[in-house]
């Protein structure tokens, strides 16, 4: 049984222990090594979504099994330090979609609904402020989890190059 919650800064610390081994584990398979190292250039925690109040947790016996978040504001997809992909600005739920953002799951509780339980939280939060659709950056390793769920390719893209190693992602969209 997972407990859920949404995320403080006190938590900071543990969610960035579980988005690195999210992101080494989880990506073998999907990128090279060397396209995993970059990605941790385009990926990881967006403080803003804690501070909205939009980022959730997911704990199973006190231990961080899994986070993922929404957003009403019009960055896509990146961390604090992707400074070039980040936008403040406050969507307007009438006409843009919600974002949905930063979801990771521990290696040790991949496979077993809990992806899709953060995901289905986070999009009836999204509904619950207005939005009637949401859209992602997806990556590879995660985009069979998001078709599942209903999500769509809108397009995909490569990040910009970290070290010449492009990071391929997929623009995902649904309606709520």
């Amino acid at each position: 049984m997972f407990n859920f919650r949404w995320a403080d800064t006190a938590d900071i610390p543990a969610i960035a222990l579980l988005m690195d081994r999210a992101i080494s584990v989880l990506q073998k398979g999907f990128l090279s090594a060397a396209e995993i190292t970059a990605s941790r250039s385009v990926m990881g925690l967006d403080t803003q979504l804690i501070a909205d109040g939009t980022y959730l947790l997911a704990e199973q016996d006190g231990r961080l099994a899994g986070s993922g978040g929404w957003s009403a504001r019009a960055t896509l997809y990146g961390g604090d330090h992707s400074h070039a992909l980040r936008d403040a600005a406050l969507l307007d739920p009438a006409k843009d979609p919600a974002r949905i953002r930063a979801m990771y799951v521990d290696p040790d509780f991949a496979r077993q609904g809990l992806g899709r339980a953060i995901l289905a939280r986070c999009e009836a939060a999204a509904r619950a402020a207005g939005f009637a659709s949401a859209e992602m950056m997806a990556t590879l390793a995660g985009e069979p989890l998001y078709r599942a769920c209903g999500y769509t390719p809108i397009e995909s893209i490569r990040s910009a190059p970290v070290d010449g190693v492009h990071v391929p992602l997929i623009r995902m969209g649904k309606p709520l």
